[in-house]
């Protein structure tokens, strides 16, 4: 690793409350098969190994705001290498043998809230991060933990109540009896870049944006992760050989998230969970689409950053942006430019960004007075599901007419994209004028040609979107219609 800073060829965890230092691994090698063919480790069972079950799901623990706080994460999917400087916790490391069962286990005998029970651990240990978490505890705060762990024998209820016995309780375990001691371990480990491997493979975590870019610059042909839930699959499913990964997860510079009065903006490393409050808060519909973008496990994991980079045209949040105007700035060596989000996407699997350059902020404008904003996601579930058209709608109306559209879809085209034909037809109109049958609406047809698939075919596609077009027409003809749909999306409520 050409750097100057310091730099290590181990990771260090914490585990049962000793530091485990690893120093042998590839650079793919997932936490799921480090913790059962090298550790012996079987509590933690292997599903779907795509990040969809939840039966992999393990606890990762980390000093924030001066206290510990506990995320659940997909072993599956989460390379070894991103648990340096972590607490890791697994349903082996809950309870000793002859010992009590933890708070969370006991709730789940109560309830006889296990039936073949190969799916258990994952429950538990998703339960385990809601009962250490400060929410306040609902059936609804429950549904949401657990919408990412799958179960085909008990139907859910004894597991839901469980959940709500065990995490109303105050944390009392060996977790919360150590905390402070392993906030101070964590705090002392060593803050330095990663570099395990040789030139032509390793695992690297760089800790400055100076030494990525030099890196990067080093290596173009290595693979960027921020949170592995896309690069993860690459690994599991089309078995990818990644020799060179770069993560980026650690880094203080683009793990941020800046707030003023007219703009947002967030790191490129930044999580869906670190970037729900300021990025959901922006608008209802937002905070809501974010809540429903895979499970608690991947919006841990998974970042804003990433999906944007990856390209992908069924991405949720790029048509979300767009719609706002959000811009992007990447980096590559000193350099940097900013860009329009809309432009960033060329065509499929190709994006406007040069070898050596990554992607380091998205700044976000915030809503002005006048403007208006809907967002609908069109899945064939409702939790955990890839979208088969996702739309977004930002409209200027000014005396109750249309001054400024900006209407972007997903899983339209072969990027996300802009309806431009049909925001001019909309242009100046007013927004009574616009009923069912007004010709604007068939503007999509020249916007799109989307293509037919197993989610959905073209025709559904075009005509959920013309839907969902006029949705958002006659949400916002109505005010009085518009107050309660907003609060009503602002306390999370599930389609009923």
């Amino acid at each position: 690793m050409a750097t100057n800073s310091p730099k290590s060829d181990s990771i260090e965890y914490i585990r049962n409350g000793q530091k485990v230092v690893v120093t042998q691994f590839g650079s793919t090698d997932t936490l799921l098969d480090h913790l059962r063919l090298t550790e012996g480790s079987y509590g933690t069972k292997e599903g779907c190994c795509e990040g969809d079950c939840g039966a992999c799901t393990v606890v990762l623990g980390r000093q924030q705001d001066g206290k510990m706080h506990y995320r659940p994460v997909n072993s599956c999917i989460y390379l070894l290498g991103m648990a340096d400087g972590q607490e890791l916790i697994t349903v082996d490391d809950l309870t000793g043998q002859g010992a009590p069962l933890h708070p969370v286990q006991q709730s789940m005998v109560n309830h006889h809230a296990t039936q073949c029970g190969f799916c258990t651990p994952g429950f538990v240990m998703a339960l385990f991060a809601l009962y250490h978490s400060e929410q306040d505890i609902s059936r609804d705060t429950i549904n949401t933990q657990l919408a990412g762990n799958l179960c085909r024998c008990t139907g859910y209820r004894p597991i839901v109540e469980a959940g709500l016995e065990a995490c109303i309780q105050t944390p009392d375990d060996q977790f919360s009896a150590r905390a402070q001691q392993t906030a101070k371990t964590l705090a002392d480990m060593p803050d330095r870049d990663l570099f395990i491997g040789t030139d032509a493979r390793f695992f690297a975590a760089p800790k400055t944006l100076n030494s990525l870019a030099k890196l990067y610059t080093d290596h173009p042909d290595a693979t960027i992760v921020a949170g592995a839930t896309d690069v993860g699959l690459w690994i599991t499913k089309r078995l990818m050989d990644l020799p060179k990964i770069i993560y980026i997860g650690e880094m203080a510079e683009l793990n941020q998230v800046q707030i003023n009065d007219q703009k947002i903006t967030i790191g490129a490393a930044v999580t869906y969970a670190n970037a729900m409050d300021a990025v959901g808060g922006l608008d209802a519909d937002i905070k809501e689409t974010m809540r429903r973008i895979g499970s608690k496990q991947v919006r841990e994991s998974g970042t804003i950053g990433g999906n944007i980079a990856n390209g992908s045209p069924i991405g949720d949040m790029p048509p979300l942006l767009i719609a706002m105007g959000a811009e992007i700035k990447l980096q590559k060596a000193n350099k940097t430019r900013t860009m329009k989000l809309e432009d960033y996407f060329i065509a499929y699997g190709k994006q406007d960004r040069q070898q050596g350059e990554f992607l380091t902020e998205i700044t976000i404008p915030k809503l002005k007075c006048g403007e208006h904003f809907r967002a609908y996601k069109i899945t064939k579930r409702f939790d955990q599901d890839i979208s088969a058209v996702m739309a977004a709608f930002h409209f200027t109306i000014v005396n109750d007419k249309i001054t400024a559209a900006r209407i972007a879809f997903g899983g339209m085209a072969a990027t996300p994209k802009r309806a431009k034909h049909t925001e001019a037809a909309i242009i100046c109109l007013d927004i009574s004028e616009l009923n069912h049958n007004h010709t604007a609406f068939d503007q999509l047809a020249q916007d799109f040609t989307p293509m037919s698939d197993m989610r959905a075919s073209a025709d559904y596609r075009l005509t959920v979107a013309k839907g969902l077009l006029k949705k958002a027409i006659i949400e916002l003809s109505d005010q009085d219609a518009d107050t309660r749909i907003i609060n009503a999306r602002s306390s999370n409520l599930r389609a009923s």
